[in-house]
């Protein structure tokens, strides 16, 4: 396993990421499957373990706690807040109130004393970012966690979190973990751009994009029984995708590799992409995933891809995992009151 640097930080962790958001009651309840899952990925090699408060409601990291018994010391451990907790409305977000309890409450379920990477889920627009840098600045200062980072953060907020922190002389954040695939390129324009003039780590979500890079969904096929299509109908079912799926499962035939390989080696070899996440549900398929993880592509592969879905687009939906700003998520900042229009 060839190790990579997470940005500046001076950490070094494995290409892929062990993501854990189909432990527990979401996905897979069975924790000894998890747990061996866990041991698996760390025998292969993969020292980084990535999982969040939100993911079946805590017991992803309980789960995820007790595979890392006496293996924590070699691990790169991060974890996220933000997710709603409870019905309370301040049982979420990035506040200082929140947060400060909400990292007690994951160090208890990870059984440790301290967490490497917390990353902010989403952004939050109606808290200040001093807000929350200050407290997550104190929590290093306080050794409760090591470095910071955010999630699915747009270019525009990443680069305003990095000028607070300057302003205020705070901690800033040193990762960000956006959705990146062959299905989904657009961070290819801002993001990954700018993460690169900061410096910073970055872990790709759904670099399957969200299952449909397995070469399970076809185009005119009958859908797989899969709890993505539960979740996510209409990502599942995106014609442009399955169009696109249709032209490359023959180039990656014709390079004598799975679809699920070619797409997990794409991400992967993007230089500014530390880590793809991959998360299994089942032992199975993390054997399916490890079995790539040696897969690279030849200028010509990707030369290919490039021509089926040009860099910097999306064609796969999101649906509702990524950050929708309010701009676009609240109609009424996107249309004049009615009286003033009607008196135009």
């Amino acid at each position: 396993m060839k190790y990579r640097p997470l940005g500046r930080t001076g950490i070094k962790v494995s290409p892929y990421c062990l993501g854990t958001m189909m432990f527990g009651k979401l996905a897979n309840a069975d924790h000894d499957e998890c747990i061996a899952m866990v041991h698996k990925a760390l025998d292969f090699g993969i020292n980084f373990v990535d999982t969040a408060d939100g993911y079946s409601q805590g017991e992803s990291e309980v789960i995820v706690g007790e595979a890392l018994k006496g293996k924590r010391d070699n691990v790169v451990l991060a974890t996220k807040v933000f997710m709603p907790m409870g019905d309370d409305p301040n049982q979420r977000g990035s506040s200082r109130r929140w947060i400060t309890t909400a990292v007690e409450a994951s160090l208890r379920r990870l059984q440790t004393d301290h967490i490497d990477l917390y990353q902010i889920h989403r952004l939050a627009p109606d808290t200040d970012m001093d807000e929350t840098l200050s407290v997550l600045t104190d929590l290093v200062r306080a050794g409760k966690i090591r470095t910071f980072g955010a999630s699915t953060f747009p270019a525009s907020e990443i680069v305003a979190a990095q000028w607070a922190a300057e302003r205020w002389g705070l901690g800033r954040f040193r990762t960000e973990q956006p959705p990146y695939s062959i299905l989904n390129r657009s961070i290819e324009r801002e993001v990954l751009p700018t993460c690169q003039h900061y410096g910073m780590g970055v872990m790709a979500w759904s670099p399957l994009a969200k299952g449909m890079l397995t070469g399970k969904y076809r185009k005119g096929k009958q859908q797989p029984d899969s709890l993505r299509v539960k979740f996510f109908p209409k990502a599942m079912s995106d014609e442009g995708s399955l169009t696109a799926i249709e032209e490359l499962l023959p180039l990656a035939d014709s390079a004598g590799i799975s679809l699920m390989h070619m797409a997990l080696a794409f991400v992967t070899s993007h230089p500014v992409i530390t880590s793809a996440i991959i998360g299994p549900r089942t032992m199975e398929q993390l054997d399916g995933l490890l079995a790539g993880a040696e897969v690279t592509l030849s200028d010509e592969i990707l030369d290919r891809i490039d021509e089926i879905v040009p860099p910097g687009t999306d064609l796969a939906p999101l649906e509702g995992s990524a950050y929708s700003p309010p701009s676009i998520a609240q109609p009424s900042l996107r249309r004049r009151p009615s009286a003033e229009r009607a008196a135009a």
